[in-house]
Parts: structure tokens; sequence; C-alpha cells
């Protein structure tokens, strides 16, 4: 059985590399090759195993969302008192019984009387703003 060995100037155009990315992958053992003469050869085998760490090395880490912390300031307009007070309630309720995946959270609501305004200063990560978010606008919805 043959076993194929490539140049570097035919690994440079299989791979659409730079002869001297080859060679420094070469250097540091990612691309294990062989001295033939004054030439370096490079296996099958070993292109394989090049190919497979270079997938896996361009496979993207997946993000941790709770690393991501947001902060938002919502006001909303209101007709009186007792529908500020409505909304205060449903959403520390809705605090109350966050999912785990939220994390650490922070809601504060405040009643601007002189505005008509409540404000909703929220802190977490951004699957809690969103719920969050969302929420509010089906509540605004519900209730308009």
């Amino acid at each position: 059985m043959r076993q194929e060995f490539y140049t570097v100037d035919e690994l440079k155009t299989l791979l659409n590399l730079h002869e001297k990315t080859i060679q420094r992958y070469m250097r540091e053992g990612k691309l294990k090759a062989t001295k033939v003469g004054k030439s370096w050869r490079v296996t099958q085998a070993s292109l394989d195993d090049f190919m497979e760490i270079s997938q896996d090395m361009k496979q993207p880490e997946p993000r941790d969302y709770n690393a991501i912390k947001v902060s938002s300031v919502v006001d909303i307009e209101v007709k009186d008192t007792q529908e500020a007070i409505k909304l205060a309630n449903v959403l520390t309720a809705t605090m109350n019984s966050k999912d785990e995946i939220h994390g650490k959270t922070s809601m504060n609501i405040q009643f601007i009387e002189t505005e008509n305004k409540i404000r909703i200063m929220l802190y977490g990560n951004v699957k809690f703003t969103e719920d969050i978010m969302s929420f509010l606008s089906d509540f605004i919805d519900q209730n308009n």
C-alpha cells in the first residue's frame, strides 16, 4: 500500500494557506512532517489529523450569557396611582417567581406621581432583560 506525501507547495494550494504559515505549523508541531532530503513532506494521516484539529479550533466557544450584564431604565406612563400599584405588584410577583437561568438580578420600581409615570430600573443578564421587556410589552398591550 502506497502512502501519499504532500510537499509544502502542494499543501499551500490544497489548504489555501501561505507557505510560511504551513512551515510555522510544522515547527509548532500542529502539522506533523518528515524531512526528505532538503524538503518537508506530510503524510495523508498527518494532514487528516491536522484538518481535524483545525476544525476543532474553528468551533467557537459557547457564550456565557450570564457574564453579560445589562442595565435598563424603563418609563411607563400610567393613568393614576392605582394603575402604578397594579403594575408594581405584577412586576414584584414576576421577580419573585423568576427562572434560575436569570441568575443574579435586581429591579427597582419608582412611582413619579407628578408625571404619572412609573420608572423601572433593571439589572441582570440578557435573558432576564429580554423576558422582563417582553412581559412589559404584553402587559401594556393588554391594559390599553
